[in-house]
């Protein structure tokens, strides 16, 4: 495994193919294109499968094809193309197909812009379509991070049947960083049996594996849903990811996802430099939130300033994880545009200045 100067988009395509995914459907939108573009010449030199779909909304109904027969698939769009996949994203969570999707967000709302933007996370946090469900959902904040959280991407769809999405904005898409990409390995051996599932024949009774969202009996749907629950219980439990940076005895903490972290760690330590008690606390999988890692900074800290790339679309997560207990206020930049360290640098003298 050697270090390689790539692009993101790249970088999560190779990343892909090594996770096991051989079949990729998808449609073109900036400022996600290099992934299709990857994938329809990189593939076929795996014996794998790329197809442009006609259509986002085409795209996705044959990953949901293609996932109900077990198989690890993807497909990768951008905000304005995602949110035309909601549709199927419902029928595939309703059936429980495995699938991952990259979503390389850029600046809406409407056709908006392709600067980078974190204005889909309440989208993807909050399960995309319509009806009882939740999406795993991860948010990587350097190319690496992106290249090792497909590979737990895929384990997770397979493992859990249920759909992943990645979010990572424009920059993480389209930096270039060195990364490591690791060879092919094996799945975890606790991943879902296809055999026990997926369309197709039961050796044993000889009858086809039917997989259908369409369940009219309400008793019976009622049910099904009630099995959604338990099984998303069991993720919240089991599935949570955080970096937390100096937080033990920190007064103020900044909490931040994707690129936007890796922004304010370095106000952490300019700060810190200065003798200024300053954490930094990075959901990896913003769904399920990190709730308890949230809830331990209770104790000493006495402000959370949150900093995206949207109107505040996360707050509402810290406040309920905190349980309102710490004051938590709110700094952003939207439209295609980074808050700078500069920013968030004053916003925190801003807090400090008021707690004295």
């Amino acid at each position: 495994m050697e270090r390689a100067l790539m692009k993101g988009t790249e970088a999560i395509a190779e990343a892909a193919i090594q996770a096991g995914c051989k079949y990729f459907f998808g449609y073109p939108i900036t400022p996600q294109n290099e992934i299709p573009e990857y994938m329809s010449k990189r593939l076929f030199e795996v014996g794998g499968v790329y197809l442009q779909a006609e259509s986002e909304v085409a795209a996705a109904n044959m990953i949901l094809g293609a996932g109900a027969t077990g198989e690890p698939v993807m497909t990768s769009s951008s905000s304005p193309g995602v949110s035309l996949m909601a549709e199927a994203i419902s029928y595939m969570a309703g059936q429980e197909t495995p699938v991952v999707i990259v979503n390389v967000m850029r600046a809406g709302p409407g056709l908006g812009g392709i600067l980078p933007s974190q204005s889909d996370y309440e989208q993807a946090t909050g399960g995309m379509a319509h009806g009882d469900f939740k999406l795993i959902v991860l948010a990587p904040s350097t190319v690496q991070e992106s290249v090792d959280l497909m590979q737990k991407a895929f384990d997770l769809a397979q493992t859990y049947r249920n759909p992943v999405v990645m979010i990572c904005d424009g920059v993480i898409g389209q930096i270039m960083e060195a990364v490591e990409i690791p060879d092919g390995k094996p799945h975890p051996k606790n991943l879902s049996n296809p055999v026990e599932w997926a369309c197709g024949y039961k050796k044993e009774r000889g009858k086809r594996n039917i997989i259908r969202s369409l369940i009219l009996d309400p008793e019976e749907l009622q049910r099904h849903n009630q099995h959604l629950e338990a099984k998303w219980n069991i993720i919240k439990e089991k599935e949570t990811a955080c970096e937390t940076y100096k937080t033990e005895d920190a007064e103020v903490v900044i909490s931040a996802f994707g690129t936007v972290g890796r922004i304010a760690r370095s106000v952490v330590d300019k700060l810190r430099d200065e003798g200024i008690k300053i954490g930094l606390i990075r959901p990896i999988i913003v769904s399920p939130f990190p709730l308890k890692e949230f809830e331990a900074l209770v104790p000493t800290c006495k402000h959370i300033l949150d900093v995206e790339m949207n109107w505040g679309q996360m707050k509402r997560d810290v406040e309920a994880a905190v349980k309102f207990r710490i004051p938590v206020s709110f700094f952003g930049r939207t439209g295609g545009l980074c808050p700078t360290v500069i920013e968030i640098e004053q916003e925190c003298r801003k807090i400090f200045a008021e707690l004295k």
